[in-house]
């Protein structure tokens, strides 16, 4: 099975994401975000995440376009957008199914380290193959 350059799900909005304003909460799209990370090598059966290693978030960017409601159905959409010896870019839209429109888009900056030591190491070949960097 090829490498899904971009990887998306869909999701309701469930009430506890609802803030004071009656709209989605602006630190809630960061854990959106991760989760939207961490469920792409997830769907790609060839990854196999080398022991001991992970990623650090090192920036989280947001851009707040619309807002979003409790009950609207959304599509979280990622992909790499760049990738250099230690690091990686990840790009997310967060798409309204209702009216097809982009509530949020966001990015983080990931460093790929070394558990044990919490150091920077250079992301394996294989890794690189499995997640093409695309424009989105």
């Amino acid at each position: 099975m090829p490498p899904l350059p971009i990887f998306s799900f869909t999701f309701t909005v469930p009430k506890s994401a609802i803030d004071e304003y009656g709209h989605v909460n602006n630190v809630i799209y960061v854990q959106w975000m991760q989760d939207a990370a961490t469920r792409h090598p997830q769907a790609i059966p060839e990854f196999v995440q080398p022991e001991n290693t992970g990623w650090f978030a090192r920036e989280h960017r947001i851009e707040y376009l619309l807002p979003a409601f409790e009950g609207d159905e959304l599509e979280v959409s990622t992909w790499i957008a760049d990738m250099k010896r230690v690091r990686a870019q990840r790009k997310y839209d967060f798409t309204r199914k209702s009216d097809n429109k982009v509530v949020a888009k966001g990015e983080t900056h990931w460093v790929y380290v070394d558990l044990t030591t919490g150091r920077p190491i250079p992301i394996p070949d294989e890794m690189v193959i499995l997640f093409p960097i695309t424009t989105g």
